[in-house]
């Protein structure tokens, strides 16, 4: 098939996945990936395409966020064309499932749209009344739709009115990529990966490090960037613990340090599936994290990991801490942790599922 890939190239786990996906699909397909820049986990050497959408600088469009809109549209367009594109995959729906839905509609129907739905997309923004009509009609006009967990499936079933069929579609991890290292045994490794926003709930993480660094010899370390970071690293000072708090930024190789990692932290309000979970998991790093979302369906409290109700960094302490000075229980977790990724969210599980709706998709009239 000749799919091309419509995603954001930010640390989110949407533009991730959707670049793991073109990466894994090439092996098998043609493949092309249309977004603004490079996405995070690109590498040069990829096997797949990769079209640049040019924005359009004029002062008008200073505070429009329809230009990028716009300029999808017309990206996508050329791609479809130029290359005789079967499938638009959108990840993200706004803007990326309308724009898809346009440019299959400029292209007479030359191409199908999959719309794959990450979380704060539908029932965040897709919600907000600026652009739920826009982004209900580029569901429900999607050829296929998919979610990343049971619960984002029913999240957007009640809240728009979509007939068509909703198949859920998790995330993956590489475990080859994704696996354990050797490390320091002297010093436990506690991590976090996020984009630092308030959703993520940062300070609760601070707050049960605290805790936690009394009682045993740790550190910290806080992977990403987002508008938390600088009342986070305020907070850790305040603390006295800043010389124990790693904020590392944007990570390319994030998994050089969840390799070695003892414990993963993920105090969410909200998680539509828990990709940064996900990997932690894969190399065998237990989980804590919010008994909330897509979260419930990826940890097994007490098997693989605990969780905790939002906003209870006591808990999360403790349960940390109940870990960390186990190692018995450490390393039990953290083989239930990899060996659940083995089952269920390897990309041989999870690419075939993609590859059969676009069959299925292309199939139909």
């Amino acid at each position: 098939m000749k799919i091309g890939i419509a995603c954001f190239p930010t640390y989110g786990g949407s533009g991730i996945i959707a670049t793991e996906l073109a990466h894994m699909l090439a092996k098998k397909h043609e493949l092309h990936l249309v977004s603004y820049d490079k996405p995070v986990r690109f590498e040069d050497e990829m096997d797949f395409s990769f079209h640049k959408v040019e924005l359009l600088s004029y002062p008008l469009f200073e505070r429009v966020p329809c230009c990028y809109s716009l300029a999808l549209v017309s990206k996508l367009v050329e791609v479809i064309k130029s290359y005789d594109l079967d499938i638009v995959h959108a990840h993200y729906a706004v803007p990326n499932a309308m724009s898809a839905y346009l440019a299959k509609k400029i292209c007479n129907d030359s191409a199908k749209v999959i719309t794959t739905l990450h979380g704060t997309d539908s029932y965040l923004v897709g919600r907000h009344r600026s652009y739920k009509e826009v982004t209900q009609f580029s569901m429900q006009q999607s050829d296929g739709l998919t979610t990343v967990s049971e619960y984002l499936k029913e999240r957007t079933n009640t809240e728009f009115d979509i007939s068509r069929e909703i198949r859920v579609i998790p995330n993956f991890v590489d475990p080859q990529k994704f696996r354990r290292l050797e490390k320091d045994q002297g010093q436990k490794i506690i991590c976090h990966s996020s984009n630092f926003r308030p959703l993520k709930r940062i300070p609760d993480i601070i707050k049960a490090f605290k805790i936690i660094s009394q009682e045993i010899n740790c550190e910290l370390f806080l992977v990403g960037n987002g508008p938390e970071r600088p009342k986070a690293e305020k907070l850790a000072k305040n603390l006295g613990i800043s010389k124990k708090v790693h904020f590392l930024g944007n990570v390319k190789n994030v998994q050089e340090i969840l390799g070695k990692s003892d414990l993963f932290l993920l105090p969410s309000e909200d998680e539509s599936f828990g990709l940064a979970a996900l990997e932690a998991m894969s190399c065998e790093v237990p989980v804590v994290a919010s008994n909330i979302g897509g979260l419930k369906e990826l940890i097994s409290h007490g098997v693989d990991g605990y969780l905790i109700e939002v906003g209870d960094a006591e808990a999360l302490a403790q349960y940390s801490l109940k870990i960390l000075q186990d190692p018995r229980l450490q390393g039990e977790f953290g083989k239930n942790a990899r060996q659940k990724v083995l089952k269920k969210y390897t990309p041989d599980k999870i690419v075939p599922k993609y590859e059969n709706l676009y069959n299925e998709t292309l199939k139909e009239k």
